[in-house]
């Protein structure tokens, strides 16, 4: 007469399997509470304001050297820096600084969520993605990401360069509202969607996947190389992924900033489209010209897409 085994021992013989969650045939279990998809468009918005409001100096610095046209005069970095000091005071290096929290909180909050949206469907909660589908999931969500954006960073880039123009030509915004309030009357409110909204969502694409899917990867290759999941991390992916997204969207930012920055109506009209910026500006001001302020863009780049990622994954570790 045979003893029957102890409920444990069974348990034992069958293996991890037998203590594995159990689902009904043919359905999938989510590895992920349906809640989560809201979280990165919260994160996303809450981590990129912070970051944008650090580093709004810098951007303001190389909105105004990009917007350079004079050969024989031009301004580095820390020259640009003095000068707006210098004329505008302190408050003039936050210029634009609320224009650039709005459009952050809805800009970089649909990139981060989407971002999420599009890796889950591509089966991240299989197992980890490859770059090549990463870099696609990073281009949608950037795309979206600045149409969404587009009337608070025209309403940013226009109050950046307003201490540039001469005195009789300012537009004299007193905020993100009176801008969009401005330009929606006198260009139209379809113009908010449509002035530089090509090479916005150029410029978005690119950099999305120097800021997202670099981070993404740079990342994963630490972790992979005995390296903790913690702020030390963060910071080294979120620096690597700083100086890929400057060098590959430096010649569209400069594009999209003359374009954004010049006005309506023929007489005002100097560039068609992306293509025709940057083609009309290595033709008239050398190759080179596609990467002025390079220096500042990556110095703005640095902080803003450290502070993002790393108050980005505070948050993952708050919320979760």
């Amino acid at each position: 007469m045979t003893t029957p085994q102890p409920q444990q021992e069974k348990e034992n013989h069958l293996g991890m399997e037998a203590r594995l969650p159990r689902t009904p045939d043919g359905q999938k279990r989510p590895a992920k509470p349906a809640q989560a998809m809201w979280k990165g468009f919260v994160q996303g918005s809450v981590g990129a304001a912070i970051g944008g409001a650090c580093a709004h100096p810098l951007d303001l610095i190389k909105v105004r050297m990009q917007l350079q046209t004079d050969a024989t005069n031009k301004l580095n970095m820390v020259q640009m820096g003095r000068r707006i000091f210098a004329t505008e005071g302190a408050v003039g290096l936050f210029k634009g600084v609320d224009a650039s929290i709005a459009r952050q909180l809805v800009y970089s909050g649909t990139r981060f969520g989407m971002y999420d949206v599009f890796k889950r469907a591509a089966g991240e909660d299989s197992g980890p993605l490859s770059l090549p589908t990463k870099a696609a999931c990073a281009i949608g969500a950037g795309a979206i990401g600045a149409f969404c954006g587009n009337p608070g960073d025209l309403a940013m880039v226009r109050m950046q360069a307003d201490g540039k123009l001469p005195e009789a030509q300012r537009r004299g915004y007193r905020n993100i509202f009176d801008a969009v309030r401005k330009i929606a009357g006198s260009e139209g409110v379809v113009s908010l969607w449509q002035t530089g909204v090509v090479p916005n969502m150029n410029r978005a694409a690119i950099i999305t996947v120097g800021q997202l899917a670099a981070y993404d990867q740079c990342k994963q290759i630490l972790l992979d190389n005995g390296f903790r999941d913690g702020i030390p991390t963060h910071f080294g992916a979120s620096f690597m992924a700083a100086f890929i997204a400057s060098l590959m969207s430096n010649p569209v930012d400069v594009a999209k900033t003359r374009l954004m920055n010049q006005g309506s109506g023929p007489d005002a009209t100097k560039y068609t489209g992306t293509l025709n910026a940057m083609t009309t500006m290595c033709r008239t001001e050398g190759p080179l010209s596609l990467y002025k302020g390079f220096a500042a863009t990556f110095s703005r780049q640095c902080p803003y897409v450290v502070i993002t990622w790393v108050s980005v994954e505070q948050m993952k570790k708050m919320m979760n």
